[in-house]
């Protein structure tokens, strides 16, 4: 019964926030923002809605390691999907004609996540309140690092964005837009809490948990989202929501813990996610860097680049897996 409430809750949740993304895209475009603004906070904070959710009810349910597994798995799944893009689109590498307009999101995307492992690491106790100073230093990185995009993205009210026909009004846009977070709103809490049960009678922990099937989860509207911006031609939106949903992904960490009031948030993350953390860092370091180096070579039909993303990341899962079955 627990894996039936899991799955379905899971499937209403990844309907919802494909609506979200999609009413997020004409309120984008009725509003003429650029696509790389577009992607890397509308659409990102649209499609990331799930994770920062699930992390809410997480720390509400007692249960704050699932959050960080989900947030930090989250990380790793984003920056697979680039591998799936290059084997769905093997006759040009998308995300390379795009790499130089997303070189500085995706570095920022690369600093932010090394921040968090870092002040895991480093546990700085010093808190204002019940917030970390940690967390709010991550907050700020994510603020400093949105206003660097703007601006890089040149974002202006007289930019003259073609709206295709049939889109929505912004109204419909909104109203859409509000449906949609409100039943991720309803139906998230269900979802977390079917993880739980699942993670305690599996005996695998939050941790692998948390990293694998919440992280799929709440992960799987940027896949969505993302292959449905490639395919329209907007490879600009898709890149920008991947490595902007990393970039949001560790701002829900920092903001966490504004909610988490027993203390500071990171305290409390086990240790074994540095290990996920260190994932994530790695897979978006190897994203940032193929696309930027444009290897053209080849294994079979798998880009080198994608083909060590995917080593990476089903590489990783082994070993939390292993880990968690001891």
């Amino acid at each position: 019964m627990t894996w039936i409430t899991f799955i379905l809750s899971s499937a209403v949740i990844v309907y919802a926030a494909t609506q979200l993304a999609k009413y997020g895209d004409v309120i984008a475009l009725r509003t003429k923002m650029s696509g790389m603004f577009i992607g890397t906070l509308l659409l990102a904070g649209a499609t990331s809605l799930p994770e920062v959710l699930t992390t809410l009810q997480s720390i509400r349910l007692g249960i704050p390691n699932l959050a960080a597994g989900n947030l930090l798995g989250s990380n790793m799944f984003n920056m697979c999907l680039l591998a799936i893009l290059d084997l769905t689109h093997r006759n040009q590498h998308l995300l390379r004609n795009a790499a130089r307009k997303h070189a500085l999101t995706g570095s920022l995307a690369v600093f932010i996540i090394a921040a968090v492992v870092f002040f895991i690491l480093a546990d700085i106790q010093i808190s204002i309140g019940w917030v970390g100073v940690d967390s709010l230093i991550v907050i700020l990185i994510y603020i400093i690092a949105i206003r660097l995009i703007q601006q890089q993205s040149g974002v202006a009210r007289n930019i003259q964005t073609e709206v295709p026909p049939g889109t929505p009004s912004l109204l419909r846009g909104l109203v859409g837009f509000t449906i949609a977070a409100g039943v991720l709103i309803l139906i998230t809490p269900t979802m977390v809490q079917a993880s739980n049960e699942i993670a305690e009678s599996t005996g695998l922990g939050t941790t692998f948990i948390g990293t694998t099937l919440v992280a799929l989860v709440t992960s799987l509207p940027e896949m969505v989202t993302t292959i449905a911006a490639v395919r329209i031609g907007a490879a600009d939106m898709a890149i920008g929501n991947l490595f902007g949903s990393n970039l949001f992904n560790m701002f829900a960490i920092g903001l966490a813990d504004i909610f988490y009031t027993q203390g500071r948030y990171l305290a409390i993350i086990d240790p074994s996610f540095l290990l996920v953390g260190m994932l994530g860092l790695l897979m978006t370091c190897l994203a940032l860097i193929g696309n930027l180096a444009r290897l053209e070579k080849r294994f079979l039909f798998v880009e080198v680049d994608a083909l060590a993303l995917l080593l990476v990341y089903f590489g990783g899962l082994w070993l939390l897996f292993s880990r968690s079955a001891m």
